[in-house]
């Protein structure tokens, strides 16, 4: 029997609506950057542990400001944890709905596999035809080649 582990379908007007949302997180998430491999290696980086520490020093910061040289933005990093705060909830449900995306995107995909493998060995078992050469052709091209069998080893 055929796998099946999903069976999903979008209407066109699931899709249209799913596309639009998505449009409109891109567009309100405009500000968003990128980083490259350089960057991001580059740059500091605040852990758990240090999060504590940072948003202590910014408490200390706020009650001592006649310390900050005039230099120091600390509007900017009261922005910056507040931008923070707002972006992480988002970022997990995000990350998530993501994850639940490439996991169905992959049982979809192995479903496909499971059910083209399925019938390719029908086809093969069925014998010859133009529409069965065609398919077996195209299916033996990924996966009608054989492992050559291990010599043994010399003694």
């Amino acid at each position: 029997m055929t796998q099946n582990m999903i069976s999903i379908s979008f209407s066109a007007d699931d899709l249209a609506t799913i596309h639009a949302a998505v449009g409109t997180l891109e567009e309100k998430l405009a500000g968003l950057i990128e980083l490259s491999v350089d960057e991001r290696r580059g740059l500091n980086k605040m852990g758990d542990k240090t999060e504590a520490a940072c948003r202590q020093t910014l408490i200390v910061l706020a009650q001592n400001r006649q310390i900050l040289p005039p230099s120091f933005d600390f509007a900017e990093a009261e922005r910056d944890l507040a931008a923070f705060d707002q972006l992480r909830p988002l970022a997990v449900r995000i990350k998530q709905l993501a994850e639940r995306v490439a996991d169905t995107e992959m049982a979809l995909g192995s479903d496909i596999l499971s059910s083209a493998l399925e019938g390719y060995a029908i086809a093969k078992a069925a014998g010859k035809g133009a529409a069965l050469d065609v398919m077996r052709e195209s299916m033996s091209a990924r996966y009608g080649h054989r492992r050559k069998a291990s010599k043994p080893a010399a003694i």
